[in-house]
């Protein structure tokens, strides 16, 4: 495998594992501010980003790399509200799809054609991911100042089942 390709994969493990800590601590603001279905969604979203994470590990194995875990940042403990929250949920999933998209250039570049293929995986994920964000930001930026609305949605978002 390409050195630029495994590096930069390797990485998305830590990117993949460090979202899954910043899912995982939005889901315990929210449960801090009684909004249980906010918290579900995040916490499954969490879930998810660490299922990506052994995808990418489970690759590498396959193609006879070493994984080498890099350290995992704190993620952010406090916010200003739900909009917050999902402004940064959004946010981050566009920074993700970045990330995706240069390791898929790096393969590209190499001529690395089975993680052109194993990638693809990764960029449809991220166009539904940033879909999700960016429709539960547009709720709850419309339901800016409805109490009730917004306790709606959160029930709503607490039917979220792991995929």
């Amino acid at each position: 495998m390409n050195a630029k390709v495994y590096e930069a994969m390797n990485d998305q493990i830590k990117h993949e594992l460090y979202s899954a800590y910043f899912y995982l601590s939005m889901s315990a603001y929210c449960e801090t501010e009684n909004l249980p279905g906010f918290a579900k969604w995040l916490k499954v979203q969490a879930e998810e980003e660490q299922e990506h994470a052994m995808k990418l590990y489970d690759y590498l194995l396959d193609r006879g790399e070493k994984i080498s875990l890099k350290a995992i940042e704190q993620p952010p403990v406090e916010f200003k509200g739900v909009k917050d929250v999902f402004t940064k949920v959004y946010e981050h999933e566009q920074k993700v799809t970045g990330l995706i998209n240069g390791i898929y250039a790096k393969a590209v570049e190499a001529n690395d054609v089975a993680s052109q293929i194993f990638l693809q995986w990764f960029i449809n994920e991220q166009v539904e991911e940033e879909k999700n964000a960016s429709s539960v930001l547009a709720m709850v930026t419309k339901l800016e100042g409805s109490l009730g609305g917004l306790y709606q949605l959160d029930h709503q978002l607490g039917m979220r089942e792991a995929d």
